[in-house]
């Protein structure tokens, strides 16, 4: 990479990742690039980070970005990619939060809507990959009882206890942050209590639920994704997958040489289950010779599910797709399923794509966190 620099007129394509785009941002930007592609495009989605600031700073005729999720958490991240690819096009950063992401303005989210579609290429998966077999997602309910349930009712009681001293989104946003640290033990202690206490002999509802469902595949010889958000969650399930010499792949943040990983678990033949953290597999993998995935745990954002039940519904798969999605019956798991449901309009308004992409407000939490 340090000979790039110095070589970078011998050729007329240059093919970097957006770790490169950073460290050699300085000598890429005084350079006049006939053009200008990048692909995963939520990687500039932050306007502040480094590698969103080198992109904007390109010199280039054409510019194009492409992205399964141009709006993922908020606003903000469309605006990012605009800002690289029409500059200006949506003002200012803080003047389009002033335009477009005012809450009490019922039109503003029209008003997008018709400055970026003459911009944007839509195109679903149903348009360009017509042969694709069926993709059927199935919500399994399983019910927590003994520690497991009583460590939930504890932490809920705690939320619950705080949540009675806010009333308004002022104070709500000073307490932000224990209210979310209160979501993540509830939504951990439904995966597996030894989340939130490590010496916990208890055992997982979920877990029991996902060696039922693997079982009967594994006898067939299939081959099956289970994603979590929690990497501790997946060396949890290492051993118990492991005493049932079900042949298993695992891949996370720190793993290595993903690309010979991928390879192996496509080439093996009969069954195995591919371990895989939401976030670092969650887009960028070919994995069809998987026809069923396990989402072991929900995300706010049904688009970052889809993207990872996306590595086996794509161009190459031949079979039809089951994806699972386990969720704790009458708990914190439930209401954000329903949440997924009901937070679509603004994706929806703006893209005609439908993705959750909002903040939680005052009275999300006491959906959530009601009996």
């Amino acid at each position: 990479m340090e000979q790039l620099p110095k070589r970078i007129a011998e050729a007329d394509v240059h093919v970097l990742n957006y770790s490169q785009l950073r460290q050699l941002g300085e000598n890429l930007i005084p350079i006049s690039w006939a053009a200008v592609i990048l692909d995963e495009g939520q990687y500039i989605k932050n306007p502040s980070s480094q590698t969103a600031q080198v992109a904007r700073a390109l010199r280039a005729s054409h510019r194009l970005v492409l992205s399964g999720t141009p709006i993922e958490n908020r606003l903000t991240d469309l605006w990012s990619l605009m800002a690289f690819t029409m500059p200006g096009v949506l003002g200012g950063r803080h003047q389009f939060a002033k335009l477009f992401d005012a809450k009490e303005d019922p039109f503003a989210r029209r008003r997008l809507a018709a400055r970026v579609r003459p911009f944007l290429l839509r195109r679903t998966k149903a348009q360009v990959a017509k042969d694709l077999p069926d993709r059927v997602e199935e919500d399994l309910y399983c019910e927590i009882e003994g520690e497991q349930k009583t460590l939930y009712r504890a932490e809920l009681k705690r939320a619950q206890q705080m949540l009675l001293s806010v009333t308004t989104q002022k104070q709500l946003a000073k307490e932000r942050f224990h209210f979310l640290t209160s979501l993540l033990r509830l939504r951990q202690i439904c995966c597996h209590p030894a989340l939130v206490k490590p010496d916990s002999k208890a055992e997982s509802a979920k877990l029991g639920a996902l060696l039922e469902q693997l079982e009967p595949l594994m006898d067939e010889g299939q081959k099956v994704l289970v994603f979590s958000q929690f990497v501790e969650l997946l060396a949890l399930l290492k051993p118990a997958l492991a005493a049932r010499n079900w042949p298993t792949f695992y891949l996370a943040g720190e793993t290595e040489n993903r690309g010979d990983l991928v390879r192996q678990f496509q080439a093996a033949e009969g069954a195995a289950v591919f371990l895989i953290s939401l976030k670092a597999g969650g887009f960028g993998l070919n994995l069809t010779a998987a026809s069923y995935v396990v989402l072991f745990d929900p995300w706010w954002n049904p688009a970052v599910e889809n993207q990872a039940i996306d590595r086996t519904h794509r161009i190459g798969q031949e079979n039809k797709v089951m994806a699972y999605r386990l969720l704790i019956k009458d708990s914190i798991e439930e209401k954000i399923r329903a949440l997924q449901k009901q937070k679509k309009a603004l994706a929806e308004d703006v893209l005609g794509e439908e993705k959750f992409a909002q903040a939680l407000t005052l009275d999300d939490l006491r959906f959530l966190f009601a009996d």
